[in-house]
């Protein structure tokens, strides 16, 4: 990865992963007035939504984009769109191997020579930055959310994810001790 920030200063590094969002509030802690109890909406329907993002590991930024599903096809959506965000731009994607991100996806990275793709180590989601993304924004919208209509939560799911900076120190946490160890 060295290499890469040598060779492409203005290059970007992005961690992709992708979740699912369900209308069904998840549940956690919350402080209460002693004696009353929270009241936490119960969706009757399953919907859900999957979202695919993609953190710049640098600037903190999020690129999302809500799909109907996570497959191959998608995945190759979700790359057009951010050779679309990012015209001109050297990308190094960091992803995991599901299997949507073989086969025709592998094909399009290696397609797009302003694309390029490293793997993150088998059953290691926490080297995963964008794992982080997913549990702050969740954190934030949709535990013990109140909204009435699953489009209102997609939204604020959506707006929180590319209006919000997340600082996740990933690089100083997992880059820079490898390098000083060489």
């Amino acid at each position: 990865m060295t290499d890469f920030r040598q060779d492409y200063p203005n290059g970007v590094i992005l961690a992709l992963d992708q979740m699912s969002l369900y209308f069904q509030a998840t549940l956690t802690r919350v402080w209460a007035p002693i004696g009353a109890i929270p009241q936490v909406q119960v969706a009757s329907e399953r919907q859900y939504v999957n979202f695919y993002g993609a953190l710049d590991v640098l600037s903190g930024h999020e690129i999302a984009l809500s799909l109907p599903r996570q497959n191959s096809e998608m995945t190759v959506h979700f790359l057009k769109h951010i050779l679309t965000c990012l015209p001109g731009r050297r990308i190094l994607l960091l992803w995991d191997r599901a299997s949507w991100h073989k086969g025709i996806a592998r094909e399009f990275v290696e397609q797009h020579p302003c694309l390029e793709m490293l793997y993150f180590p088998v059953a290691c989601p926490d080297l995963n930055p964008q794992e982080h993304v997913w549990k702050l924004t969740r954190d934030a919208i949709s535990h013990n959310h109140t909204c009435y209509t699953f489009g209102q939560l997609r939204q604020a799911f959506h707006d929180h994810l590319e209006q919000t900076c997340f600082n996740i120190e990933w690089i100083e946490k997992y880059l820079l001790p490898i390098l000083c160890e060489v």
